[in-house]
């Protein structure tokens, strides 16, 4: 059973949205796991079984007490009923109470279509009817990483103390990050990687306050109990 569990579509996808939340939560002694829907194997950089071994390192470093990899056709995702039956079955069997899929809008087709696919598997892991043989289970919450949409976050983690093993997570994905010639003109070298991504986790630190951060929506209303102990300052 996990407390949190993150969804993506390839490898290396949660570690620039949410590896440091990951990393975060795992130090306060919470399990945490990471499900990629793909291996990435239309990937310009790398083969599937060079990511998936590279995404198994990069697990160590977020400290996630599981890491699994389902497959599913890279830049072919659909949202069908044998890709959302075959997740339902995963989220039953790892049970996480804390759910984080990709925001719903985003340039890039399998980023979507994994947000989609999640909510509707989470439904459908709590339907009783839907498997004799494994109980139901829903996620109490689920959150959007929203890092790279530009919409107002429903709240910012404070990733401060994580951010450098957030990148180091990163740049575990050598066939990714490295030097090579394949997609030179479309990758970045390491260095403006790291600028790049320091300034994104900056600018959301600052807006509670702290050095690095990373912002999440999510769709329901947020409950506060105690207004007197609510963080960031308003003046």
């Amino acid at each position: 059973m996990l407390d949190v569990l993150a969804i993506a579509a390839h490898p290396d996808d949660v570690e620039q949205t949410c590896g440091g939340t990951l990393l975060s939560m795992a130090e306060k002694g919470y399990r945490t796991g990471i499900l990629d829907l793909t291996a990435g194997d239309m990937g310009t950089r790398g083969t599937p079984e060079t990511r998936v071994a590279e995404s198994q390192d990069a697990a160590k470093i977020l400290l996630a007490q599981y890491r699994g990899n389902l497959h599913f056709p890279d830049a072919r995702l659909e949202n069908s009923m044998p890709g959302r039956m075959t997740l339902a079955a995963r989220i039953r069997e790892l049970k996480p109470r804390v759910l984080i899929l990709p925001y719903w809008e985003g340039r890039h087709p399998d980023h979507y279509r994994t947000s989609e696919i999640g909510y509707e598997a989470c439904f459908l892991a709590g339907l009783k009817k839907l498997d004799q043989y494994t109980e139901p289970h829903r996620p109490f919450k689920i959150l959007y990483a929203s890092i790279y949409a530009n919409v107002q976050p429903s709240f910012v983690v404070d990733i401060s103390a994580q951010f450098e093993r957030r990148m180091s997570s990163l740049l575990a994905y050598r066939s990714q990050y490295g030097e090579t010639k394949d997609g030179q003109d479309l990758f970045p070298d390491e260095a403006e990687i790291r600028e790049r991504l320091a300034a994104i986790a900056r600018f959301y630190g600052n807006l509670i306050g702290t050095k690095y951060g990373e912002p999440f929506v999510v769709k329901e209303t947020m409950r506060v109990d105690d207004v007197v102990a609510m963080g960031v300052r308003s003046i």
